[in-house]
């Protein structure tokens, strides 16, 4: 099975692009679902997560507060950055696990991960298609903004991931999702058509 990654930043419609690819039989996977289930009580990261940043992020039932979680990470780089160096080396082993573990299918040769910070974060493992997802700038201020947040905490999540623009020159496919969901599901139907056609080829497949 190749390994194709869905990135782009946040509230850009990774999700609702994820979604369509499942829908078309494309196995895939969340790694911002890992990571929650990493940190989850019993969890890889669960320990490291509550020394580093105390027990002031979790519930009485030992369950993180992601929006406090998120509120202090984004308003500090260094906080974030030792959130990601505890996490994302068990993130990772399940990425890799999990594509392990899929079956061979010659009429869908590859899976899907969405990992939001694929560009953000050092990676030695090969990818063979990296697709974008993307939209206009206001249009991914909104949308953060309508998940709760104010102006600030919405600039702060954006600012501390690559733009767009940057992204989307590194993809090898970008889908932009600023129209209706229809278009986004149409584009998503003509990528995974063309995936298709070039994972099921070792010569086409490039690694990323």
């Amino acid at each position: 099975m190749r390994r194709v990654v869905l990135t782009g930043g946040v509230a850009t419609g990774k999700s609702y692009v994820l979604e369509q690819f499942a829908a078309l039989g494309v196995p895939t996977a969340d790694a911002d679902q890992l990571a929650h289930t990493t940190y989850a009580p019993n969890g890889p990261a669960w320990r490291a997560v509550r020394e580093r940043f105390g027990p002031g992020i979790f519930d009485e039932r030992g369950l993180v507060d992601r929006r406090a979680l998120g509120s202090l990470v984004f308003a500090d780089e260094t906080a974030r950055s030792a959130l990601n160096a505890i996490v994302h080396p068990h993130v990772r082993i399940a990425i890799t696990t999990w594509f392990a573990n899929l079956d061979p299918d010659p009429t869908v040769p590859f899976g899907i991960v969405a990992i939001p910070l694929f560009y953000e974060t050092p990676r030695t493992e090969v990818y063979h298609r990296v697709i974008v997802t993307a939209c206009r700038d206001e249009a991914q201020l909104a949308r953060v903004m309508a998940r709760g947040l104010s102006e600030h905490e919405a600039t702060q999540r954006i600012a501390a991931q690559l733009s767009t623009t940057e992204k989307v020159q590194k993809a090898d496919y970008a889908i932009w999702t600023d129209d209706t969901h229809a278009e986004t599901a149409r584009r998503v139907s003509e990528i995974f058509r063309t995936l298709g056609k070039e994972l099921a080829d070792p010569q086409e497949t490039g690694d990323s």
